[in-house]
């Protein structure tokens, strides 16, 4: 298999397909849920008509729960409308080899209807929108996601049929930063990180974290939509990649009582001329004033507090996501930001170009698209309404009096629902679309008996 980076030409994947080593693309994009969904085709065809044109797919991709089955309450996808087709538009700045699987490349689409306008719904179109208005104001976002997940030696099948239950993690303790028993996650740790620089990313490195079977893949930072479309082919690549090595890893926010698996979001904004925006230095203040952050940083900075509670669910989607915030876990509880204090909500580090905001709320199933959106809209909210930031958190904010994260996704969603700042950011429809997928999944969490309730009820009560 020739090498490659993306993105990869067409003319390239022409010569590759000529030359028999690529026969199959995927056209893929990610759904609600974060998942990465399409369809393979012929390399032939995909060539011949696919790369002008698109190619369709059923418009209940965007209103299914997490099995796929159909739901109501959508107004984009019903029985009422036909379950009717969209366009997935290829985007040939994502083309790329998948190193992984056999003489295959993949692109990244755009999602439109049938007479040519947007998917407003999609999770990429929601980031785009909130791009294009950073572009408005000349300015452009850089984000870079660190996503954790669990290693376990039974295979995806083999879990499946034991309900998830009994399972053997990859490790036996805590290895955090350890060498030696991540050292026997390596073959399969490597195969990742060398698939995905040769799906063109830049993988900087490995390391062990607290949970048993715990890592962290950490790739370079790149321009948001760019970097979310990496997360994205990496999170599915990586469970492929795990599945062929007869293992299976899990992105879930909590999988069980120990640590979480967190994906912490940083970003930063620069200028059309590739200025450090957020480290500029007023011209009215000294060089030392305000530890070297901007006004506009400040404001963006200010933005995160105010609306964090009320965009809580675009970081935290799923019912189990809520299970993470427990305090002293090194999981966020406090609404509050500091200088590289992980006690905080929103972590403020570096300098430069590189100075910037970490936000630790959300956990490893996060839709990166939907929360890099409201990271962008928090900071516009706050840059347009030129909003004063509170003091940096000195010491425990967990035992702090800071406004807290919100506990449960029936909470988060309420305040979502009442969101002016989200509406206005993202527009009722796509609003409306998220509440009706949040809703279903509480229907279906509140109608379900658990294997707590059948331990502490089948005898003893």
């Amino acid at each position: 298999m020739a090498s490659s980076t993306a993105p990869l030409s067409l003319e390239r994947l022409t010569e590759l397909v000529g030359l028999g080593e690529i026969d199959t693309v995927i056209v893929a994009f990610t759904d609600m849920q974060g998942r990465l969904v399409g369809k393979r085709v012929s390399a032939r065809l995909f060539l011949e008509d696919v790369a002008e044109h698109g190619a369709e797919c059923c418009n209940y991709l965007l209103a299914v729960d997490v099995e796929m089955n159909t739901v109501a309450g959508y107004s984009m996808s019903s029985w009422e409308r036909g379950y009717g087709d969209m366009a997935m538009i290829p985007d040939f700045s994502t083309l790329r080899l998948a190193p992984w699987l056999t003489a295959t490349a993949m692109i990244t689409a755009d999602l439109q209807w049938l007479d040519d306008s947007p998917v407003v719904a999609s999770p990429r179109q929601i980031l785009k929108g909130q791009l294009d208005r950073l572009k408005d104001r000349g300015l452009e976002a850089f984000v870079g996601t660190e996503l954790e997940f669990l290693v376990f030696d039974d295979g995806y099948r083999e879990a499946w049929a034991k309900g998830y239950r009994d399972l053997t993690p990859a490790s036996d303790y805590n290895i955090d930063y350890a060498l030696l028993a991540s050292t026997r996650m390596e073959p399969l740790l490597r195969d990742i990180r060398n698939a995905m620089d040769g799906a063109g990313m830049y993988c900087e490195g490995v390391k062990g974290e607290c949970n048993l079977g715990q890592q962290e893949i950490a790739f370079r930072y790149a321009g948001a939509l760019e970097t979310c479309d990496n997360h994205s082919i990496y999170k599915n690549g990586a469970k492929e990649i795990a599945d062929k090595h007869g293992k299976s890893l899990t992105f879930m926010a909590k999988f069980n009582e120990r640590e979480g698996n967190s994906c912490h979001i940083h970003i930063s904004l620069r200028g059309a001329d590739g200025a450090a925006v957020f480290a500029e230095v007023d011209p009215d203040e000294g060089p030392s004033s305000n530890h070297g952050m901007s006004k506009l940083f400040r404001h963006f900075l200010a933005g995160q507090i105010v609306a964090m509670r009320e965009l809580t669910l675009f970081y935290a989607p799923n019912i189990n996501s809520y299970k993470r915030y427990v305090d002293g876990s090194f999981a966020p509880t406090a609404v509050a930001w500091g200088f590289d204090n992980r006690t905080c909500a929103l972590r403020v580090v570096g300098h430069g170009l590189g100075m910037r905001v970490e936000n630790r709320v959300p956990g490893g199933d996060v839709n990166q698209y939907l929360a890099v959106a409201a990271l962008i809209a928090a900071g516009l909210y706050g840059i347009e309404n030129e909003l004063e930031l509170e003091d940096a958190y000195v010491g425990n904010a967990y035992e702090g009096d800071s406004p807290r994260v919100p506990s449960n996704l029936r909470d988060s969603m309420a305040l979502f629902a009442e969101s002016a700042i989200a509406r206005e950011a993202f527009g009722d429809e796509v609003v409306d679309h998220y509440l009706n997928n949040a809703r279903i999944e509480l229907a279906a969490f509140d109608a379900a008996v658990t294997d707590w309730e059948r331990v502490r009820g089948f005898e003893r009560l």
